[in-house]
């Protein structure tokens, strides 16, 4: 695994041993890269059940302005901060051991957010209403899961694009769709 462009080009990435964590493969990453590339110079990220911290270390690489790092797993938070020091990305990043729904409740505003929690557990839903809060009026957020779950049309001010497949898994953006009163 590999960051695919910007300032960490071809760096290899560390990721947690073992089947707990699924790494986003090649293909899927850069179709999402492609899909969001003009929503990350300068944003703020969030990369909620980080894992390896892989699409997070790709955004900063990319320009993104700063990232926070989000799981619970101690091993997790530790493969993102030695990740983050082979990129040299460690100085735009914040690493949190905690359970993103405990996060949540006190996180600031995010531009970008990608979320790929465990599957089976159909957490995407929820974690999405509760992420709501966290978002400014132009965020995006980027949802990884198994192909057989069917995410909502839109969650309070989000609205999904069309979901796209990449064998097993499914991808969906959704786009903040605030609207200014004045």
């Amino acid at each position: 695994m590999r960051v695919i462009t910007g300032t960490a080009r071809g760096r290899v990435l560390k990721t947690l041993p073992g089947e707990a964590t699924r790494p986003t493969t090649d293909k899927v990453k850069e179709a999402v890269f492609s899909a969001i590339q003009f929503d990350i110079e300068g944003r703020r990220v969030l990369d909620l059940f980080a894992g390896s911290g892989q699409m997070g270390i790709e955004a900063l690489s990319r320009g993104a302005s700063h990232a926070v790092f989000v799981d619970a797993s101690k091993d997790a938070a530790a493969v993102v901060k030695d990740n983050l020091q082979k990129t040299d990305l460690f100085s735009k990043a914040t690493v949190i051991c905690r359970r993103a729904e405990d996060f949540i409740k006190t996180a600031e505003q995010f531009d970008l957010v990608f979320l790929d929690p465990p599957y089976g557990l159909n957490l995407l839903p929820s974690v999405l209403q509760r992420l709501l809060p966290c978002l400014s009026s132009y965020a995006t957020v980027v949802c990884e899961h198994d192909i057989g779950q069917v995410l909502p049309s839109s969650v309070g001010t989000l609205t999904a694009g069309k979901t796209k497949k990449y064998g097993k898994i499914g991808v969906t953006i959704y786009r903040n769709q605030v609207t200014e009163l004045g």
